[in-house]
């Protein structure tokens, strides 16, 4: 019989998958191991991927992550909904297998408005696996020269576009920055060890990865995160169901994991700053237990799918902060969305402050109200 839960006891579990609070079956003490948990983390906006990683690796800076990205702990390419994520390099494939290979259906409308064809976006694919061949490594810029010197239009977002058609066809992917340029580098070089898994193995697996770092959720968001169909999202979800409990949100059937099923649910009145495009959110389609509604606004200014970094604080949204960053200081303005005393912002700053410690240079506050 499925547990009953208040919206409170769901919110408070939600945060322990998300590894925002201790869990008390797992401490992961590096980014490959924060990365295998999810399956996959946002991260196509790097700085924001970096600290995603560093709010749930205490003591890490940002050079420990970028050196673990370095080692190859984790990779970023394109393995569901046309938008970069972070993954486990032996996962990489077969994700892309899965899940990418749904972001080319229907390309053939978008690269006739570019002025593409299949077949160039072939050749490109090519081109580059040409260029990386041997352990190469080239940016952004050097690729698309290469593109061009091969004769194929990188004008408008005819390079993003070709580009994007060669990693999730699983021939390159998105290498660490060199400088702040975005490299890439050849897929079987950077992830030469790649897990083979049935389709049933495959949609078990990435079931159990997105209930496990996201839970409670219902079918309806693992199909929604993963890109699939809610047919094989549900076809995961029972293939998965030994690792999975069932609970109940307000009347509504959602997935945790087994082993957060009878856990603990300690008072939540954590205080966390969090970066735009964190699985806090954007791993959720129905954002309510997290965001009140009438915040929307003010972290999707336009609501345009550019999320702002958001101040948390007991689960709850509370406040959204952007930073500046100088060679002496990082400046952190901040913008509160609710009332916040002078005890709660001095718990605001501190969580800021763990970011400037991240960084490795003092914080500046400024507050708008």
């Amino acid at each position: 019989m499925p547990v009953d839960l208040s919206a409170a006891d769901a919110l408070a579990l939600r945060m322990t998958s998300l590894l925002l609070r201790p869990h008390p079956s797992t401490r992961p003490g590096t980014v490959a191991e924060v990365v295998e948990w999810f399956g996959a983390m946002q991260a196509q906006d790097l700085a924001s991927g970096l600290w995603s990683l560093g709010a749930r690796l205490p003591g890490h800076r940002m050079t420990d992550v970028q050196a673990a990205l370095e080692r190859r702990e984790a990779l970023r390419t394109w393995p569901m909904r046309g938008t970069v994520h972070l993954v486990p390099p032996a996962d990489a494939r077969w994700m892309l297998e899965l899940t990418g290979v749904r972001s080319l259906a229907g390309v053939a409308t978008r690269r006739a408005q570019l002025g593409l064809t299949e077949a160039d976006a072939d050749r490109a694919a090519d081109v580059l696996g040409t260029a990386l061949a041997g352990g190469g490594r080239l940016t952004r810029a050097q690729c698309l020269a290469t593109l061009r010197a091969a004769g194929l239009g990188t004008d408008g977002q005819r390079g993003y576009h070709l580009l994007w058609y060669a990693s999730v066809r699983g021939v390159t992917c998105v290498a660490p920055n060199v400088g702040t340029e975005q490299t890439f580098a050849l897929l079987d070089e950077w992830a030469p060890t790649s897990h083979r898994l049935e389709r049933d193995e495959a949609l078990a697996l990435l079931a159990h990865r997105y209930v496990r770092g996201h839970g409670p959720v219902t079918d309806r968001e693992f199909a929604g995160w993963s890109g699939l169909t809610v047919t094989d999202a549900r076809r995961g979800l029972a293939a998965a169901d030994d690792a999975l409990s069932t609970v109940r949100v307000d009347g509504t059937p959602m997935y945790v994991d087994a082993a957060l099923a009878d856990a603990p649910r300690p008072t939540l009145d954590d205080v966390l700053a969090l970066p735009g495009f964190d699985e806090y959110l954007l791993g959720f389609r129905d954002r309510t237990l997290m965001l009140d509604p009438a915040h929307q606004a003010a972290v999707v200014p336009g609501n345009n799918g550019i999320f702002q970094a958001t101040v948390v604080r007991a689960g709850r949204v509370v406040g959204v902060w952007k930073r500046k960053v100088g060679r002496t200081a990082v400046t952190v303005t901040i913008q509160p969305l609710t009332t916040l005393d002078v005890a709660a912002r001095v718990r605001v700053e501190q969580a800021l402050e763990r970011y400037a410690d991240f960084l490795g240079l003092p914080a500046r506050f400024d507050w708008l109200t």
